[in-house]
């Protein structure tokens, strides 16, 4: 299965109280206001928020899927993800639901339990 930005989009949207917004000329999804992701200019990739500690690891594990966009990610607690090398749709949800994670606020966050645990 190839993961599109179609998937992206309808996953995104489907996270509690997400919404859409153009910036950048690109699309990006939002909880509370705060952008958890979004799709790259060409719609092959997706930026997730994902905390700078873990970033390194990810990459040198998995460096096909993960990567980063030199001089512009170096600041800020992202990381990118080429959708081609995902394995499936639920692998996708679950990178989703980490990044919303990170950026919905607490409450939000603890009145959905089904999305804890989720990586």
């Amino acid at each position: 299965m190839t993961v599109t930005a179609e998937d992206v989009r309808t996953t995104a949207l489907s996270l509690p109280d997400s919404s859409e917004k153009l910036a950048w000329g690109m699309p990006t999804f939002r909880v509370a206001g705060k952008i958890f992701a979004a799709l790259g200019e060409d719609d092959a990739s997706i930026g997730v928020k994902c905390p700078k500690e873990d970033r390194e690891e990810l990459i040198a594990a998995e460096p096909e899927k993960f990567f980063l966009r030199a001089g512009h990610d170096d600041n800020y607690a992202w990381l990118r993800v080429r959708l081609a090398a995902l394995d499936s749709a639920a692998e996708l949800r679950a990178i989703l639901i980490d990044s919303w994670r990170q950026a919905a606020p607490k409450r939000l966050a603890a009145a959905h339990p089904e999305l804890a645990g989720t990586p």
